[in-house]
């Protein structure tokens, strides 16, 4: 359809900014209230179609906090499951309630939605403002639930340096992974929004920024759909996701 998406094999799904962390690292900033969140319905309608011209491969939900719209993250990974998309995956930080009840349904809902795997963000500065315990019954319910589950924590620098807030997160991940809980390689915190402000003296001033998931304009390998419908240069709230695609220009 547009040869500048002729690699196009994943949807993204930023579902709202609001968020139930604070934290420090965070790439986009201060998060303030925002009634603004992707519509399920919608979503689901622009799976079906971007499938039918597309082979795709995965559907991501993340945020801020995707579980604060747990009906509408649902809806996305069901309209996934339905297509036959093969990964379905969800990016949170396990903190939505502090009901034992509702977390244990949401975790049931996502694994009967369909989702293949949860990324649970724990480290350090997740944890400054989020209650470790919640995140612990909610992971012990996903992983009930039958859906594979894994720690996904931010390190800065690196995995590898030395650092007071690596070494707070290294402490959370063995609390986790002495009960069983797998953990990815996780992702290097870059210097934009909070971590510009907040962690300046770990980064080199004299060093580009650099996005590690922001892609080239003329080889659009994923569809990020922002949390009030945008996408490249239209909006599926009141635009044709086909004909937006179509439209794309760099």
């Amino acid at each position: 359809m547009n040869k500048y998406l002729k690699n196009l094999d994943r949807i993204e799904f930023v579902v709202t900014m609001n968020c139930t962390g604070r934290c420090r690292h965070c790439s986009e900033g201060s998060h303030f209230p925002d009634k603004r969140h992707i519509d399920g319905a919608i979503a689901s309608y622009v799976i079906e179609k971007v499938t039918s011209v597309y082979d795709i491969r995965s559907v991501m939900t993340f945020g801020g906090e995707p579980l604060l719209y747990l009906s509408d993250v649902s809806a996305i990974h069901k309209a996934a499951k339905m297509v036959g998309i093969p990964r379905r995956e969800i990016i949170t930080n396990g903190f939505f309630t502090n009901d034992k009840e509702k977390i244990a349904s949401a975790a049931y809902l996502l694994a009967d939605s369909g989702v293949t795997r949860v990324m649970l963000s724990v480290d350090a500065f997740h944890q400054e403002t989020i209650p470790i315990e919640p995140v612990f019954y909610f992971a012990e319910c996903i992983r009930a639930s039958g859906v594979v589950i894994e720690l996904h924590p931010a390190w800065l620098v690196s995995r590898e340096d030395i650092n007071p807030y690596n070494d707070r997160t290294r402490q959370l991940l063995d609390s986790f992974s002495n009960r069983g809980f797998d953990i990815s390689d996780g992702n290097v915190i870059f210097p934009k929004g909070n971590a510009l402000i907040h962690l300046a003296e770990y980064f080199n001033g004299n060093d580009p920024v650099t996005d590690p998931y922001e892609e080239s304009s003329d080889d659009i390998h994923s569809l990020c759909i922002g949390h009030d419908g945008s996408v490249l240069q239209g909006n599926i709230n009141t635009d044709d996701i086909l004909d937006i695609i179509k439209n794309y220009e760099p």
